[in-house]
């Protein structure tokens, strides 16, 4: 499938910033599930980029804007070709060990709710890690109701839990720390989804887990939608949690209060791959 896809952001300040600095983790690498066809990072006039890479892996552009200006526009767009594998992740960019992934991370500790909860899965799903994943998954989605605007970038998986709603980054946060507490490696993945309906218009990107499974390697686990990645998804960043893999994060010198826009498009494109 070829997808086509639109990321702006746009910021507006009530006073003139100085200075913005801007870290970027926009940019997908392609892998054994997908093929980067074009991409670019478009900056606000004026503004520089130098690309880069974190320790994990993911592609960074560090912008910087040294003018005064009192809004911000950011544009990434591109063309990726994925096939569905079923979840499972081969030929990506790997620089730490399936063990690395089993810490603890500041948005996805356990708690005992949260311990309670990954027991209770693990219970039903037996020994064996796949089953138990897929056990996690169904367990999470059924006590965290997806309900947009109630949480926020810094909510930790205890409350989410507690609050019983949230998005997709509420969802991965619980599913890795109750994997990490089953000693199953997990880590959270940011990207892109086309919506099963059709709908090209969407007010964020999308967020799911990959948890380590013997045999198989990492496996999507999409728990705010109950399945594993396929072809209608893009991978971008990977992380510990949110933090890690956060699409924009930076800082700036001025500017007041700030009213921050969102728009992604994600659709199909009209020129499909032929077998």
């Amino acid at each position: 499938m070829r997808l086509l896809i639109r990321h702006e952001t746009r910021y507006r300040y009530d006073s003139p910033v100085t200075r913005t600095l801007q870290t970027l983790r926009l940019t997908p690498r392609s892998h054994d599930g997908q093929e980067v066809l074009r991409w670019r990072v478009v900056p606000p006039a004026g503004a520089s980029l130098a690309a880069g890479e974190d320790g994990y892996g993911n592609i960074v552009d560090m912008l910087s804007l040294e003018r005064p200006h009192d809004a911000l526009t950011l544009l990434v767009e591109g063309e990726i070709e994925t096939r569905d594998t079923d979840g499972v992740v081969t030929g990506a960019e790997e620089r730490f060990p399936p063990a690395f992934y089993l810490r603890p991370s500041p948005l996805a500790g356990a708690d005992a709710a949260l311990i309670a909860l990954a027991e209770q899965a693990a219970a039903a799903a037996g020994g064996e890690p796949l089953a138990l994943a897929h056990a996690l998954m169904r367990a999470v989605q059924d006590r965290i109701a997806f309900r947009p605007g109630l949480t926020h970038a810094a909510t930790t998986a205890a409350e989410a839990l507690a609050a019983g709603v949230g998005v997709c980054q509420d969802h991965t946060h619980v599913f890795l720390a109750c994997a990490r507490h089953l000693g199953l490696p997990a880590r959270y993945v940011s990207g892109y989804l086309r919506m099963a309906d059709g709908s090209v218009e969407q007010a964020a990107g999308h967020a799911w887990a990959e948890a380590f499974i013997d045999g198989l390697g990492w496996v999507g686990f999409d728990t705010a939608n109950g399945l594993c990645p396929t072809g209608h998804y893009v991978r971008v960043a990977i992380g510990l949690d949110y933090r890690d893999t956060a699409p924009v994060r930076g800082l700036r010198q001025g500017g007041g209060d700030e009213a921050l826009e969102v728009v992604v498009r994600v659709g199909q494109s009209q020129f499909q791959a032929q077998a």
